[in-house]
Protein backbone atom coordinates (compact mmCIF):
# COMPACT_ATOMS: atom_id res chain seq x y z
CA UNK A 1 0.00 0.00 0.00
CA UNK A 2 1.47 3.32 -1.10
CA UNK A 3 1.63 5.97 1.61
CA UNK A 4 0.00 9.32 0.95
CA UNK A 5 1.89 12.33 2.26
CA UNK A 6 0.34 15.68 3.14
CA UNK A 7 2.65 17.36 0.63
CA UNK A 8 0.99 15.30 -2.12
CA UNK A 9 -2.55 16.19 -1.04
CA UNK A 10 -4.54 19.24 -1.97
CA UNK A 11 -4.00 22.20 0.30
CA UNK A 12 -6.66 22.61 2.99
CA UNK A 13 -8.77 25.73 2.55
CA UNK A 14 -9.27 26.23 6.31
CA UNK A 15 -6.67 24.04 7.99
CA UNK A 16 -8.03 24.17 11.56
CA UNK A 17 -10.96 21.92 10.64
CA UNK A 18 -8.71 19.16 9.36
CA UNK A 19 -8.74 16.98 6.27
CA UNK A 20 -11.65 14.74 7.35
CA UNK A 21 -14.04 17.70 7.56
CA UNK A 22 -12.78 18.92 4.18
CA UNK A 23 -13.52 15.52 2.66
CA UNK A 24 -17.03 15.57 4.13
CA UNK A 25 -17.61 19.01 2.64
CA UNK A 26 -16.38 17.82 -0.77
CA UNK A 27 -18.65 14.78 -0.53
CA UNK A 28 -21.68 16.91 0.35
CA UNK A 29 -21.01 19.32 -2.51
CA UNK A 30 -21.05 16.44 -5.01
CA UNK A 31 -24.33 14.87 -3.83
CA UNK A 32 -27.24 15.09 -6.26
CA UNK A 33 -29.95 14.53 -3.63
CA UNK A 34 -30.68 17.98 -2.19
CA UNK A 35 -32.40 16.62 0.93
CA UNK A 36 -29.44 14.38 1.72
CA UNK A 37 -27.04 17.21 0.90
CA UNK A 38 -28.83 19.52 3.34
CA UNK A 39 -28.84 16.87 6.07
CA UNK A 40 -25.11 16.21 5.72
CA UNK A 41 -24.30 19.94 5.63
CA UNK A 42 -26.10 20.49 8.95
CA UNK A 43 -24.26 17.50 10.42
CA UNK A 44 -20.94 18.98 9.27
CA UNK A 45 -21.83 22.27 11.00
CA UNK A 46 -22.35 20.38 14.28
CA UNK A 47 -18.99 18.61 13.88
CA UNK A 48 -17.19 21.86 13.11
CA UNK A 49 -18.62 23.39 16.27
CA UNK A 50 -17.51 20.43 18.42
CA UNK A 51 -14.00 20.44 16.95
CA UNK A 52 -13.59 24.17 17.51
CA UNK A 53 -15.29 25.01 20.84
CA UNK A 54 -13.34 28.30 21.04
CA UNK A 55 -15.62 29.65 18.32
CA UNK A 56 -18.47 29.60 20.83
CA UNK A 57 -16.88 32.71 22.37
CA UNK A 58 -17.21 34.50 19.04
CA UNK A 59 -20.33 36.53 18.38
CA UNK A 60 -22.70 34.70 16.00
CA UNK A 61 -20.45 31.62 16.01
CA UNK A 62 -23.06 29.60 14.07
CA UNK A 63 -22.97 32.23 11.37
CA UNK A 64 -19.20 31.93 11.31
CA UNK A 65 -19.42 28.15 10.91
CA UNK A 66 -21.80 28.41 7.96
CA UNK A 67 -19.51 30.97 6.30
CA UNK A 68 -16.57 28.61 6.74
CA UNK A 69 -18.59 25.73 5.30
CA UNK A 70 -19.30 27.63 2.08
CA UNK A 71 -15.70 28.79 1.84
CA UNK A 72 -14.41 25.22 2.27
CA UNK A 73 -16.70 24.07 -0.54
CA UNK A 74 -15.31 26.79 -2.79
CA UNK A 75 -18.88 28.13 -2.83
CA UNK A 76 -20.05 25.03 -4.73
CA UNK A 77 -22.24 23.68 -1.91
CA UNK A 78 -25.89 24.30 -2.77
CA UNK A 79 -27.79 24.13 0.53
CA UNK A 80 -30.11 26.33 2.57
CA UNK A 81 -28.39 28.36 5.25
CA UNK A 82 -30.10 30.19 8.13
CA UNK A 83 -27.82 33.12 7.27
CA UNK A 84 -27.03 35.12 4.17
CA UNK A 85 -24.36 33.37 2.13
CA UNK A 86 -20.99 35.12 2.02
CA UNK A 87 -19.96 36.72 -1.26
CA UNK A 88 -16.62 35.70 -2.71
CA UNK A 89 -15.83 39.23 -3.90
CA UNK A 90 -16.40 40.73 -0.45
CA UNK A 91 -14.26 38.10 1.29
CA UNK A 92 -11.19 39.11 -0.69
CA UNK A 93 -12.04 42.79 -0.88
CA UNK A 94 -9.19 44.91 0.44
CA UNK A 95 -10.14 47.19 3.33
CA UNK A 96 -9.77 50.93 2.95
CA UNK A 97 -6.35 52.10 4.11
CA UNK A 98 -6.29 53.65 7.56
CA UNK A 99 -5.44 57.30 7.74
CA UNK A 100 -2.01 57.73 9.32
CA UNK A 101 -1.83 60.54 11.88
CA UNK A 102 0.21 63.44 10.59
CA UNK A 103 0.71 65.13 13.95
CA UNK A 104 4.29 65.05 15.16
CA UNK A 105 5.23 63.99 18.68
CA UNK A 106 7.61 66.49 20.24
CA UNK A 107 9.18 64.04 22.68
CA UNK A 108 9.00 60.47 21.40
CA UNK A 109 9.60 58.92 24.81
CA UNK A 110 6.39 60.45 26.18
CA UNK A 111 4.18 59.35 23.33
CA UNK A 112 0.95 60.77 21.98
CA UNK A 113 -1.18 59.72 24.97
CA UNK A 114 0.78 61.89 27.39
CA UNK A 115 0.48 64.85 25.01
CA UNK A 116 -3.28 64.31 24.84
CA UNK A 117 -3.46 64.17 28.66
CA UNK A 118 -1.53 67.45 28.90
CA UNK A 119 -3.83 69.07 26.36
CA UNK A 120 -6.88 67.89 28.31
CA UNK A 121 -5.50 69.12 31.66
CA UNK A 122 -4.58 72.48 30.13
CA UNK A 123 -8.23 73.11 29.27
CA UNK A 124 -9.47 72.35 32.79
CA UNK A 125 -10.38 75.01 35.29
CA UNK A 126 -7.69 75.75 37.84
CA UNK A 127 -8.20 73.91 41.08
CA UNK A 128 -7.35 70.83 43.14
CA UNK A 129 -8.46 68.34 40.48
CA UNK A 130 -6.29 69.97 37.82
CA UNK A 131 -3.31 70.08 40.22
CA UNK A 132 -3.67 66.36 41.00
CA UNK A 133 -3.93 65.50 37.32
CA UNK A 134 -0.86 67.62 36.53
CA UNK A 135 1.14 65.78 39.21
CA UNK A 136 -0.05 62.41 37.85
CA UNK A 137 1.00 63.45 34.34
CA UNK A 138 4.43 64.55 35.58
CA UNK A 139 4.96 61.18 37.28
CA UNK A 140 3.89 59.40 34.10
CA UNK A 141 6.36 61.52 32.12
CA UNK A 142 9.14 60.58 34.52
CA UNK A 143 8.23 56.90 34.26
CA UNK A 144 8.20 57.09 30.44
CA UNK A 145 11.53 58.92 30.45
CA UNK A 146 13.14 56.27 32.67
CA UNK A 147 11.71 53.42 30.58
CA UNK A 148 13.02 55.00 27.39
CA UNK A 149 16.46 56.06 28.58
CA UNK A 150 17.09 53.35 31.20
CA UNK A 151 18.52 56.09 33.39
CA UNK A 152 17.54 58.51 36.12
CA UNK A 153 16.24 62.00 35.41
CA UNK A 154 16.00 65.15 37.49
CA UNK A 155 12.52 66.35 38.35
CA UNK A 156 13.44 69.84 37.11
CA UNK A 157 13.77 68.50 33.56
CA UNK A 158 10.31 66.90 33.76
CA UNK A 159 8.83 70.19 35.04
CA UNK A 160 10.51 72.11 32.22
CA UNK A 161 9.27 69.76 29.50
CA UNK A 162 5.79 69.71 31.05
CA UNK A 163 5.63 73.50 30.70
CA UNK A 164 6.92 73.28 27.13
CA UNK A 165 4.34 70.69 26.10
CA UNK A 166 1.51 72.61 27.78
CA UNK A 167 2.71 75.92 26.32
CA UNK A 168 3.15 77.30 29.82
CA UNK A 169 -0.34 76.37 31.01
CA UNK A 170 0.73 73.60 33.40
CA UNK A 171 3.36 73.89 36.10
CA UNK A 172 4.24 72.44 39.48
CA UNK A 173 5.77 74.14 42.53
CA UNK A 174 9.58 73.92 42.61
CA UNK A 175 9.50 71.97 45.89
CA UNK A 176 7.31 69.22 44.34
CA UNK A 177 8.89 65.78 44.56
CA UNK A 178 7.97 63.22 41.95
CA UNK A 179 8.05 59.47 42.59
CA UNK A 180 11.58 58.07 42.84
CA UNK A 181 13.10 56.09 39.98
CA UNK A 182 13.23 52.96 42.16
CA UNK A 183 9.50 53.20 42.88
CA UNK A 184 8.71 53.70 39.18
CA UNK A 185 10.86 50.74 38.17
CA UNK A 186 9.35 48.62 40.94
CA UNK A 187 5.90 49.40 39.56
CA UNK A 188 7.00 48.21 36.12
CA UNK A 189 8.46 45.01 37.57
CA UNK A 190 5.28 44.26 39.51
CA UNK A 191 3.21 44.76 36.38
CA UNK A 192 5.48 42.44 34.39
CA UNK A 193 5.21 39.78 37.12
CA UNK A 194 1.41 40.01 37.02
CA UNK A 195 1.43 39.68 33.23
CA UNK A 196 3.79 36.69 33.39
CA UNK A 197 1.64 35.01 36.06
CA UNK A 198 -1.45 35.66 33.96
CA UNK A 199 0.13 34.01 30.91
CA UNK A 200 1.44 31.16 33.06
CA UNK A 201 -2.01 30.51 34.53
CA UNK A 202 -3.53 30.38 31.07
CA UNK A 203 -1.13 27.60 30.10
CA UNK A 204 -2.20 25.28 32.93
Amino acid sequence: MELEYNTQREKLIISEYGRHIQKLVDHAANLNDRVERQKIAEGIIDLMGELNPHLRDVDDFKHKLWDHLFIMSDFKLDVNSPYEKPELEKLFEKPDPLAYPNSKIRFNHYGKVVEMMIEEASEMEKGELRDKLTLAIANQMKKSYVNWNRDSVEDKLIFKQLEQLSKGKLSLPEDTELASVSVLKKGNNNRKKKQNNKHRNKRY
